[in-house]
């Protein structure tokens, strides 16, 4: 359990995508990587970005990136600071911030709608690792 968005969170977060049956079963067919930029707001002041390699039900590896340049990733999700504490609280829906533009995103929607239930378990575990916010 971490601090989000700390290095320890996501390291605590893979190691969790790494080691929960659920997660392993729900998405089994995920093949995607994804970058994740968090915009200034609330007590962030700078842009963070993160950077997860996603396959079949585990997390190849995870890090914080400052070349953005360097990976080409599948989808890229966007969102202030803000929003995103309230998609690991619980109190905004992850797929209704997707729906209403609260969280942006880049990359296959189609790939993306099928596969709720890999998104909605990827959140479950990030709301599991996360002990309090920054």
């Amino acid at each position: 359990m971490a601090i989000f968005p700390t290095d320890e969170w996501i390291q605590a977060l893979c190691q969790k995508l790494n080691s929960d049956k659920q997660y392993a079963q729900v998405a089994h067919k995920w093949e995607g990587d994804l970058r994740f930029i968090i915009e200034p707001g609330g007590s962030i002041q700078d842009t963070r970005c993160f950077y997860a390699d996603l396959w079949h039900g585990k997390c190849r590896q995870i890090f914080f990136e400052t070349n953005l340049d360097a990976i080409k990733p599948a989808f890229i999700l966007k969102a202030p600071y803000p929003q995103m504490v309230r998609i690991l609280m619980g109190e905004l829906d992850p797929m209704t911030a997707l729906m209403t533009r609260k969280l942006g995103v880049q990359g296959n929607m189609a790939v993306l709608m099928r596969n709720v239930p890999t998104v909605l378990d990827f959140v479950r575990c990030c709301r599991e690792v996360t002990t309090g916010v920054l």
